[in-house]
């Protein structure tokens, strides 16, 4: 398997930290393994939804649309991040980010559907449904599905390996987890709520996925144990805050962010009269809320150590993203 680097990228890269501060250059290195990783994930999706097996339909060609056409990759890097708590990443950390982006991708087309969310724009292009049709979209949602779970089936790894990483993303995306989120959002469309149900709603529409990419790359990494029972509470803990911080940011952006920063339609929530953290809290509140949460995941790996590093510098990122498209008043 490809290493993601070249003696090429090492000189380019050591010349472009040369002469910086520490704080710069530290900046700089998480910002190159972070696009560095998310550049290693898309190519094994690439190779993965191979678009010779498209046949004489446009299904294949509509996954490919769907998981190649940008994103941050959150879940793929918190899943790379994990995996680097050992100090040697795993080998096959690339093949399992790549597995949980493309049932991101899954979740993310069902919910643009018309009988879901109904949104006609996702990262700046046409929804599937738009582009490819409703019935095709609705297929491509079902087979990322099957190709993140069949991704898992063939990693090169011990069997126990492999059903524990497969029941992650599997409760992750069911009644408990995305789905069962997705079916209290809809419930929830035109109601007075109180913050508890919403909280619960994010953790799990959200925040499952966000769990499981975490735990998915640790346990590539470091077996769940009795011996590391600390550690993956200490995960838990932190995957937890992140991941509804992530869904309180977004439920801010869509009210101060333009449709181009969100690359999605901008006040949807309001027109579709979505409760959200915003909505029910108010902004400052609700972007102090976020903050909060991002401290609180911070505390929550601290005692990690230096191996906990890219963790953290996620938790930078988004707070660095909140601050900037989302200042206070």
């Amino acid at each position: 398997m490809s290493t993601g680097h070249t003696p090429q990228d090492d000189s380019t890269r050591h010349a472009a930290l040369g002469g910086l501060g520490t704080q710069a250059r530290g900046e700089l290195q998480s910002e190159i393994w972070m696009q560095e990783g998310a550049k290693r994930v898309e190519q094994v999706m690439a190779r993965l939804l191979c678009a010779e097996h498209d046949g004489e339909t446009e299904l294949m060609a509509a996954m490919r649309y769907a998981t190649l056409h940008g994103g941050k990759r959150t879940r793929a890097l918190l899943c790379l991040a994990a995996g680097a708590l050992a100090g040697k990443p795993a080998h096959m950390l690339d093949e399992v980010g790549a597995a949980i982006e493309m049932m991101h991708a899954c979740t993310l087309v069902h919910d643009d559907l018309p009988a879901m969310d109904d949104d006609v724009l996702r990262r700046g292009l046409p929804t599937v449904h738009v582009k490819f049709g409703e019935a095709t979209a609705i297929l491509v949602g079902d087979a990322l599905q099957a190709h993140a779970f069949l991704t898992l089936a063939r990693l090169d790894a011990p069997g126990d390996n492999r059903v524990a990483l497969v029941r992650e993303l599997g409760q992750a995306v069911s009644a408990e987890g995305a789905a069962g989120g997705q079916a209290m959002d809809l419930s929830l469309v035109g109601k007075h709520v109180d913050l508890g149900r919403i909280v619960a709603m994010h953790r799990m529409k959200s925040g499952a996925l966000v769990r499981a990419s975490v735990r998915m790359g640790a346990l590539c990494a470091v077996a769940e144990d009795a011996s590391h029972a600390a550690l993956y509470r200490a995960l838990d803990r932190y995957s937890a805050r992140f991941g509804l911080a992530l869904q309180v940011i977004d439920d801010i952006l869509d009210v101060t962010a333009d449709t181009a920063t969100l690359g999605k339609t901008a006040g949807k929530d309001a027109a579709a009269q979505k409760p959200t953290c915003a909505s029910i809290m108010g902004l400052q509140a609700a972007r102090q809320f976020a903050l909060d949460l991002l401290r609180d995941a911070g505390e929550a790996i601290a005692p990690i150590g230096l191996h906990a590093e890219r963790l953290a510098q996620l938790l930078r990122r988004a707070k660095a993203y909140l601050v900037q498209h989302a200042p206070c008043a």
